[in-house]
C-alpha cells in the first residue's frame, strides 16, 4: 500500500451526518523520497526534472513537487505509559532538543499516549509553546499504551488534510495495550495521509522499572527474560514495518542516546523530497500498484515508497 490523499474535483459542501458521502473523483498519490550518494550522504538541491516516477512501469507526470528546503509538518508522539516511568525525564529532554532543531517555517505538534491519547499541542511554529507541551507530558495514571490509536488519530485528523511534507516521529518501547485501532488500520491511516514515519524504539530496564513501580526486585537469572525479549522483538518489528512502508527510517536507541538519535532524525527530515501524481482513474481499483522513482544524476541511491493502493470512497 502507499499513501493516497483524496480530494474532490470541485468544491462541495459536507454531507449531513447519516447521508451517503460524495464519491471522490480523483486521487493524489504522495511519494516521499530520500536521495543519497554512494557514501550515504544526503543529496540536496535536486529539482522536479531530476526525478522520474513510474506507476506499474508507466512514466507519470508530476502534479506536485516539494524540495528539501520547503516546510514540513511534524507530529511528535511520546509514550507516557507506565513503562516510561524510569525514562520520561530523558524522553522529554531529548524531545526538547529535537524541537530546537526545527526551522522557523516548520510546524510541529506534541501528543502523548498511555491509557488515553493526549493532544498536548496542536500544529504550531512557536518553539516555546512546543517545549512547554513536552514538559507537561506525564506518565499516565492508569495502565495502557494506546500507540496505534495515537498514530491513527494524528494521521487522520491532523495531518491528512495538509499538503506537502509530513512526518510522524514516534518515541516508544513499541508495545501496544488497549488500542481499538488494528495494526492494518493504523498502517492504512499513515499511508493514506501521506505521512512518513520515524519510529524511535528504546528499551527499558525491566528490573529498574519493576522496582520503581512496585518496590520489589526481580530475581537475577533468565526467569521471564525470554518472554520480555520476545515482546520487544515483536514491537521493534512492527515499528520497522511502519518505517519501511512509509519510506521513513527506524531507529533503535538507548535512552541515554536519544538526543543523538533525534539529531539524526532531524537531519533526515531536512533532506526529504516529496513527489505526487494523479494516477489514471482506472487504477482507483483497490488493487496494489508498484511505484519506482529514478533520479537522473548517475550513481545516486533512492529510497522511496514502493507501492500504493487507491480506493474509491463514498
Amino acid at each position: 500500500m502507499l499513501v493516497v490523499a483524496f480530494f474532490l474535483l470541485e468544491a462541495e459542501s459536507l454531507p449531513q451526518q447519516g447521508m451517503e458521502r460524495i464519491r471522490v473523483q480523483t486521487t493524489l498519490v504522495n511519494v516521499p523520497v530520500m536521495v543519497s550518494d554512494r557514501l550515504g550522504g544526503s543529496v540536496l538541491g535536486l529539482k522536479a526534472e531530476d526525478f522520474v516516477l513510474y506507476d506499474d512501469g508507466m512514466r507519470q507526470p508530476l502534479a506536485f513537487f516539494a524540495s528539501s528546503t520547503e516546510s514540513i509538518q511534524i507530529a511528535l508522539l511520546l509514550d507516557t505509559s507506565k513503562s516510561a516511568t524510569t525514562v520520561l525525564d530523558r524522553i522529554r529532554s531529548a524531545a526538547i532538543g529535537f524541537i530546537s532543531q526545527l526551522r522557523a517555517q516548520d510546524q510541529a505538534m506534541v501528543v502523548s499516549f498511555d491509557s488515553e491519547v493526549h493532544i498536548l499541542c496542536r500544529l504550531v511554529s512557536d518553539q516555546q509553546e512546543l517545549k512547554h507541551a513536552i514538559r507537561s507530558a506525564m506518565v499516565g495514571e492508569y495502565a495502557g499504551t494506546k500507540m496505534r490509536d495515537a498514530v491513527s488519530l494524528v494521521a487522520d485528523k491532523y495531518l491528512r488534510s495538509g499538503r506537502g511534507r509530513k512526518a510522524v516521529i514516534l518515541l516508544t518501547d513499541g508495545q501496544d495495550y488497549g488500542s481499538r485501532v488494528t495494526t492494518e488500520d493504523m498502517m492504512r491511516s499513515v499511508l493514506d495521509s501521506g505521512v512518513v514515519a520515524y519510529p524511535v524504539f528504546y528499551t527499558v530496564d525491566r528490573r529498574e522499572l519493576v522496582k520503581k513501580l512496585f518496590g520489589v526486585s526481580l530475581p537475577k537469572g533468565p526467569a521471564g527474560k525470554a518472554d520480555w525479549e520476545k515482546d520487544e522483538a515483536e514491537a521493534a518489528a512492527l515499528l520497522r514495518q511502519i518505517a519501511d512502508e512509509s519510506a521513513g527510517a527506524f531507529y533503535r536507541s538507548q535512552t541515554a542516546d536519544l538526543k543523538k538519535t533525534f539529531a539524526r532524525v532531524a537531519e533526515e527530515l531536512r533532506h526529504q523530497y516529496l513527489l505526487a501524481f494523479y494516477p489514471n482513474p482506472s487504477r482507483v481499483d483497490d488493487a496494489q500498484h508498484l511505484l519506482k522513482v529514478v533520479v537522473t544524476p548517475p550513481d545516486l541511491e533512492v529510497r522511496a515508497r514502493r507501492s500504493y493502493q487507491a480506493v474509491a470512497r463514498k
